[in-house]
């Protein structure tokens, strides 16, 4: 039974009933394509309906959690406690000079898009992520030498007690897949980055790049959550997991992945619980025989 139906009742008030899912799948919601219900799911159009929101949320002791595009997320099989906030109705993009400013929950594709269409260079090592802006900024994102923190200029967000703030880069503390954002769950509401002019075919022609250069490297044609782990000081976790003899091995419906080893996937019909059960048993192997450490880079909520 549903506890906080009442308190849906609530959000009606200032969101259209589309908006509003109950027992909204969050397989339906995240790139491995598993994960029980949430048990709210909104999409707000407006920063104002975040802020009211998270300000109800907290007013009714109800949990809450910001969602982007679900690339870098594994929800387990009991699903997630009160309201999820899922961001990409927020995703209008503006280019002003060499400045971008992107809503939450615009995609890092087409905010690349944006950038090549008035010749801007820096964001590039992001095509290929799956993920939103807001994601981005928030855990730091980066690929093929390059990161948000190299770019970034402000985020407009909001802190846990309903205000709206604004953090340029010093304040936002960026580190590794960190970020203050993060540590102190703070909601995107905008990224706000600065670019160099650039030459238009040199820019597409390294997003072409990227793109074949990852179609080529990653599991693509599986879902996943992209890198499972994050990179331990002086190792590749892919290298690690391959040299434990790791590759391809399977729990149920997920497995290590053949193609790219730092990469668990969910070949067919996973459960959370399997793709938990693979990330365990490698994080055990591979300290048994390299006495390494593996955390992981994809966050993992919910209950059991």
């Amino acid at each position: 039974m549903n506890k906080y139906i009442n308190f849906s009742k609530l959000l009606y008030e200032f969101y259209n009933e589309e908006d509003v899912l109950i027992d909204a799948p969050m397989s339906e919601h995240i790139y491995f394509k598993v994960g029980g219900p949430a048990d709210i799911l909104v999409t707000p159009n407006t920063k104002e309906q975040v802020i009211k929101t998270i300000s109800l949320c907290r007013e009714h002791n109800v949990p809450y959690f910001l969602l982007g595009n679900g690339s870098n997320l594994l929800v387990k099989d009991g699903g997630v406690e009160g309201v999820v906030i899922k961001f990409c109705k927020l995703n209008k993009i503006t280019v002003n000079g060499n400045e971008l400013t992107a809503y939450s929950g615009a995609l890092l594709k087409d905010v690349c898009k944006a950038a090549l269409a008035e010749d801007l260079v820096g964001i590039e090592f992001s095509c290929g992520i799956p993920g939103s802006i807001g994601g981005a900024a928030c855990m730091n994102a980066g690929a093929y030498n390059g990161e948000i923190a190299e770019v970034i200029k402000e985020v407009e967000a909001i802190d846990t007690l309903g205000n709206l703030v604004t953090l340029n880069r010093e304040k936002l503390a960026l580190g590794y897949r960190s970020s203050l954002i993060m540590k102190e769950h703070y909601a995107v509401i905008s990224v706000t980055l600065t670019l160099q002019k650039g030459v238009h075919d040199k820019i597409e022609f390294r997003i072409n790049d990227l793109t074949r250069r990852r179609e080529e490297r990653q599991p693509l044609e599986y879902p996943s959550a992209g890198s499972t782990f994050k990179r331990p000081e002086g190792h590749f976790a892919a290298k690690l997991i391959e040299d434990a003899g790791l590759k391809g091995f399977s729990i149920g419906g997920a497995s290590v992945s053949n193609k790219h080893s730092g990469f668990v996937i969910n070949h067919g019909q996973a459960t959370a619980k399997d793709i938990l059960d693979v990330i365990a048993h490698v994080q055990k192997v591979v300290k048994e025989k390299f006495d390494v450490d593996l955390k992981t880079e994809v966050r993992i909520i919910g209950r059991d």
